[in-house]
């Protein structure tokens, strides 16, 4: 059996709730959190925006002591306790992975929630990186009822899984 990958995602706001909203790509239909700050198109760090725009996955990370690996079409990198993500616009490495020192309040990827336990890294603010135009823009798990997201966008984790099976490096996900 070959896979197809989905060409493109649209992630849409819902009326009358910025923070929330539907992710749609052909008949897959599910609903989506969103930023705190709804859709925006001048993304800036910390305002809890969801970027407008049109994105592509990079990889999909995921916590192998919790998850077999999952069926994607995308490269896979497991979550290990020292990975982080840069968010300082400061910093040489903004925007991007590193490796968090014990001891660090750094932002980890491996957290004691389950939200983190998959994440679609986006290409969102990378070519070129703008310090201070938005960093850790990721799709993941969601909280429960939807809550909002510090810009990501977030689905159910059953979801988030049959969505995983079908992205690859040539999906589209067009936000706005």
């Amino acid at each position: 059996m070959r896979k197809y990958s989905l060409p493109v995602l649209y992630v849409r706001g819902k009326p009358g709730n910025a923070a929330q909203g539907w992710l749609t790509a052909g008949p897959f239909a599910v609903p989506v959190a969103l930023g705190r700050g709804g859709i925006k198109t001048n993304k800036r760090e910390g305002d809890g925006a969801t970027p407008r725009g049109i994105f592509r996955p990079v990889r999909l990370w995921w916590r192998a002591d919790r998850h077999p690996r999952p069926r994607t079409m995308l490269p896979v990198r497991r979550i290990g306790p020292r990975d982080g993500w840069c968010e300082d616009p400061a910093h040489r490495l903004y925007n991007q992975p590193v490796h968090v020192p014990d001891g660090s309040k750094a932002d980890r990827l491996m957290r004691k929630d389950s939200l983190y336990d998959f994440i679609v890294e986006l290409d969102h603010n990378t070519l070129p990186r703008i310090a201070g135009r938005g960093s850790a823009v990721f799709v993941h798990i969601a909280r429960d009822g939807f809550a909002p997201t510090a810009g990501c966008v977030a689905l159910k984790e059953k979801a988030l899984q049959r969505l995983l099976a079908r992205l690859s490096l040539r999906t589209k996900i067009v936000v706005g």
